[in-house]
């Protein structure tokens, strides 16, 4: 591996966040390409941040051979082939959520990534908020205690312009709606604090914009741990929010309501007694977070493959993300409980999207 990762970034929306957290470690990125089907859109960004190539052509990046990685910030229906392609050229693959668009899908990469050279990191920026890494600190130490009860919202605004792009709120193209590609790093956030879940019941609807894809969903979780967990989410909120708040035995701990940003300090975390709160208070004094946000992620991208450790986050995170998504719209449908894990006989394994 060279000293500098080279990476090519393939969508202009969010891949723009994406260049700005590659360069807070020069020593260790450089964005050497750009691809986007929008050369109008692109091409401004482009030579305002000096990267040196750019292509509308996705063969074309992945023909250059002095491409570390492609980091795909594309929408969600290309995620799966453009992965595949990118594996096939020999290249690292950082893969923005959702990885796939069914549990088949993400199965297949799994099983594709075994056998190849490179290697897949998708993206769950959320967890690397310096307040969820305190609380996960404090899970692992045993000081949280058991889990009782997690809430996650996510009450965003979205009017119809943000689906005048042509794909979201689309089946065929978005793969789905506030489920699949918005609340969905709130609800990485409960895995990565309490583990999966066990059991889902859940309702959705589509109230605030006429769209194809559902725009608002409850859930009511049972955890593996036993405890509950309770999810809502929808683009209708004028006031926009995400909030977590979680109580164990020994504490409660409660985000910030920043919509974007709601991982990162301040989070309040209140002991049960004043001995409780004196030892949470050592623990967390003793504790130093990991860099932040999408720079974090990256940072330990490139420690992973230096060392031939594990990811900050794997296909099975991205699979346990698809796994509630299925559920939800499974028991939504049906409405009846969905018991997880799910397996490949399940009858939306293949994909939750209508059939017609």
């Amino acid at each position: 591996m060279r000293d500098k990762l080279r990476v090519g970034v393939v969508g202009c929306g969010i891949g723009k966040t994406h260049v700005h957290g590659f360069r807070q470690y020069p020593d260790r990125f450089e964005v050497l390409a750009m691809c986007d089907i929008n050369a109008d859109r692109a091409k401004p960004f482009v030579e305002q941040a000096g990267i040196p190539r750019f292509t509308t052509r996705y063969d074309e990046l992945l023909r250059m051979d002095d491409i570390d990685v492609i980091d795909l910030c594309t929408p969600t229906f290309l995620h799966h082939d453009q992965t595949l392609a990118a594996l096939a050229a020999h290249k690292y693959v950082i893969l923005e959520k959702p990885a796939a668009g069914s549990l088949k899908d993400v199965d297949h990469l799994i099983a594709v990534e075994l056998q190849s050279d490179r290697r897949i990191m998708p993206i769950f920026q959320y967890r690397f908020g310096a307040g969820a890494q305190r609380l996960r600190h404090l899970v692992d130490t045993g000081i949280a205690g058991r889990a009782y009860l997690g809430t996650a919202e996510t009450a965003w605004r979205r009017r119809m312009n943000y689906y005048s792009d042509g794909w979201h709120g689309k089946w065929q193209t978005e793969l789905g709606g506030v489920l699949v590609t918005l609340a969905v790093h709130a609800h990485d956030v409960v895995n990565y604090i309490l583990g999966p879940a066990r059991s889902v019941f859940a309702r959705t609807a589509t109230l605030v914009n006429p769209i194809e894809t559902e725009d608002t969903i409850s859930a009511s979780l049972l955890m593996a741990d036993g405890s509950l967990c309770s999810l809502s989410a929808t683009t209708g909120s004028s006031e926009q929010i995400t909030r977590h708040r979680f109580c164990f035995s020994n504490l409660v701990a409660e985000s910030n309501r920043e919509a974007y940003r709601n991982t990162t300090d301040p989070w309040t975390f209140v002991g049960d007694t004043p001995e409780l709160n004196e030892q949470i208070q050592q623990a967390l004094a003793a504790f130093t977070p990991r860099p932040e946000g999408f720079a974090g992620m990256f940072l330990g991208f490139s420690q992973a493959l230096e060392t031939g450790g594990a990811f900050p986050v794997t296909l099975q995170d991205a699979r346990r993300s698809l796994e509630l998504i299925t559920a939800i719209y499974d028991s939504a449908r049906r409405n009846q409980p969905v018991d997880l894990p799910i397996g490949s006989d399940h009858p939306l394994y293949a994909g939750w999207q209508p059939k017609t």
